[in-house]
């Protein structure tokens, strides 16, 4: 059986991929959270770990601190490892400190937790944004600092470190604050939407794929310090994506691009290498953007 540890598991990606590992039926799972969890009535557990509560174990400790992330790591005994948790995904301008501590000192500690201090863990797999390619905000440059280091450790040590490259993540269960969420909100209001150009090209990966993709990634056969793209290989302008929204919800209103400046440093085309994931994983994404954006209006969560 696998044991999996999850850090980031109250994140998006997180709450949906811990009950598609656990629905594998070979896997036992832990998660990792911030030490001030250990408090339910103050800090309680998404609603979505809440109903699978018995059927993971938690395991509490602040990632900036090394002490703490050996601990956590000892008690779950992993024999993989999927790093999620990071700062400023959706608050990308964060503070230098900040996004250092949390997503460069926070990556380094968990993967000398695993590597140098247990013997357990056959596999760590970190997320990457593909942001780093251009490190384009504080966020993307500290997620390519921590990446720089895993690849180090992989080619050096030869420790089994890999990442999935999650391209345009959207789904049911994401933040107001991203652009598909926020559009459809008001859309559904009736009201204008201003954004930016929304020029911007970018692959779209729905959260069913996104989890399938990591799956697929659990004991690949991966060299060390291996990056594999998870994407769908369309690309669709974000403009493109806000009028499907409002057409699909129907109604009033209507999105005005140009109204809001584009971010300073935002790569116009964000594209992922589908044919050498396929080629590396066996794996494609399965869900289309029409598909995925109708999953997400019918579901009514946001």
């Amino acid at each position: 059986m696998q044991r999996i540890l999850v850090t980031g598991a109250t994140g998006f990606i997180g709450q949906a991929l811990v009950p598609s590992l656990l629905a594998r039926g070979d896997t036992a799972v832990t998660i990792l959270v911030r030490e001030t969890y250990s408090q339910p009535d103050l800090h309680p557990l998404p609603t979505s770990l809440q109903a699978i509560r018995p059927r993971i174990h938690v395991v509490y400790a602040d990632l900036r601190n090394f002490r703490q992330t050996v601990q956590a790591v000892r008690e779950a005994k992993p024999t993989h490892v999927f790093h999620l948790a990071a700062r400023g995904a959706t608050d990308p301008f964060l503070g230098l400190d900040t996004a250092l501590r949390h997503n460069l000192y926070g990556t380094l500690n968990l993967v000398r937790a695993c590597f140098e201090k247990t013997q357990t863990v056959r596999q760590l797999i970190t997320a990457r944004t593909p942001g780093e390619l251009s490190s384009m905000n504080v966020y993307a440059a500290s997620k390519a600092a921590a990446w720089n280091f895993c690849e180090m450790y992989g080619r050096i040590q030869q420790w089994p470190i890999h990442a999935a490259m999650i391209f345009q993540a959207y789904g049911p269960g994401q933040t107001k604050r991203n652009i598909i969420p926020a559009a459809i909100r008001v859309a559904r209001a009736g009201k204008e939407f201003p954004m930016t150009s929304g020029e911007q090209k970018r692959d779209w990966i729905y959260i069913e794929d996104i989890c399938a993709g990591l799956a697929a990634i659990l004991d690949a056969d991966l060299p060390p310090a291996t990056t594999i793209d998870l994407g769908s290989g369309v690309l669709t302008r974000v403009v493109d994506v806000v009028e499907q929204i409002y057409e699909m919800v129907g109604g009033n209103g209507r999105p005005r691009p140009g109204l809001l400046p584009d971010r300073p440093g935002e790569a116009p085309v964000q594209a992922a290498d589908v044919a050498r994931t396929e080629e590396m994983i066996g794996w494609r994404t399965a869900v289309s953007l029409s598909t995925g954006l109708s999953k997400i209006i019918a579901a009514n969560t946001m």
